[in-house]
């Protein structure tokens, strides 16, 4: 039985996590056998049906994510990531036992790509002198109290636009294979973390 099957919401999504996963120790996990799965309804398919198709591999997974952004998941309003996290954990929990978990991400994964200015820097090719987060607020950015802009997807757009660089899935890869994981403060990844190294915790553990 392989290790992981995880299922996201789009390409972006599982090339951020395949940069991730791959640098166990920085995640403080064992190396894992994984295996993505892209549902093509995107953040509200995975939403509404994401339990379901999970339950396709259950005989062939250890273990299983589900993974999707807040934004554009048709949430209610008044629902928090969490709040759909423990909606959708109590599901999965009926088919899969303690070895599933929901992750949702508020806004959006595009929140993970934004680590110190110096990773990004080496991963964007970034031109310009001074500050990233300075750069940013001379646009009109506005950045939370960790340096992390309010509208991460718009922001990274803005910066790849200066050297016509494309944000392409490849580019989340890049950048999750070189910022601090273990640094991140985004709640979802914190919950993702603690998730894998509950399931996976590495061999000196």
């Amino acid at each position: 039985m392989r290790d992981l099957v995880v299922l996201v919401a789009d390409k972006n999504m599982q090339f951020a996590l395949r940069g991730a996963l791959g640098r166990p120790d920085a995640m403080g996990i064992r190396a894992i056998d994984h295996e993505f799965r892209t549902h093509i309804g995107r953040d509200g398919g995975v939403r509404t049906t994401g339990v379901e198709l999970l339950l396709r591999d259950r005989g062939r997974f250890a273990r299983a994510l589900l993974v999707f952004d807040l934004e554009g998941s048709g949430a209610r309003p008044d629902q928090t990531a969490e709040d759909l996290e423990r909606v959708l954990d109590q599901e999965l929990l009926a088919q899969w036992g303690p070895h599933a978990k929901a992750i949702v991400i508020a806004p959006e994964v595009d929140i993970w790509l934004w680590g110190a200015d110096n990773a990004l820097r080496e991963a964007l090719r970034w031109p310009l002198e001074g500050s990233i987060r300075s750069w940013l607020h001379e646009r009109g950015f506005v950045c939370d109290a960790n340096g992390k802009p309010e509208r991460p997807k718009e922001a990274l757009e803005a910066m790849v636009r200066i050297h016509r660089q494309p944000r392409s899935s490849a580019l989340y890869e890049k950048i999750t294979s070189r910022i601090s994981l273990q640094r991140c403060t985004d709640p979802a990844f914190v919950r993702l973390r603690a998730a894998l190294q509950h399931w996976f915790p590495a061999a000196d553990r």
